[in-house]
């Protein structure tokens, strides 16, 4: 179960891997100055998590005219995530959960899909510059898409 709107958001650093090499992304970095978009999705490389980003990277002025970050989380390997974004020309940042622990930490770790093993949910969190979660959401199912209406409404409430 996700972790609920009015928790303190838990921090993560976590690595991405990019053009510019491998970075640390930290919802830390935006406290006092955005609001951030915490996408979960399972795999990279995959049909529904592909669409998903790539109509998140065509939407992100969206985001960031709401003065908010998106930061996509999936257990796969920096490298893989790279390769997935170059593929499909992804302009959001994708950060690597490989341990599975920021998963866990927000309740949206499933156990096992289709015989991969434990892959996070989909999901989406508003987290505000204070670091307490607005929005929480786990789609039923991991080929259902977050409500991103919902999302946006929350992010213009908090500008």
């Amino acid at each position: 179960m996700p972790i609920a709107v009015g928790t303190k958001a838990p921090d993560f650093s976590l690595k991405s891997k990019n053009a510019a090499g491998i970075t640390d992304v930290k919802l830390s970095a935006n406290a006092g100055q955005k609001n951030t978009v915490i996408l979960f999705f399972p795999l990279a490389f995959t049909s529904v998590c592909t669409t998903e980003m790539c109509d998140i990277t065509a939407g992100l002025s969206a985001y960031s005219g709401l003065n908010a970050d998106v930061i996509a989380i999936s257990v796969d390997s920096p490298f893989a995530q790279e390769a997935w974004a170059k593929q499909h020309n992804i302009g959001i940042t994708i950060a690597s959960d490989l341990n599975k622990k920021t998963a866990t930490d927000y309740g949206v770790l499933l156990p096992d899909l289709g015989g991969f093993g434990a892959v996070s949910a989909r999901a989406a969190f508003v987290v505000d510059k204070a670091g307490v979660v607005q929005y929480s959401e786990q789609t039923a199912t991991v080929k259902d898409l977050p409500n991103f209406a919902a999302v946006k409404e929350v992010l213009a409430k908090l500008q």
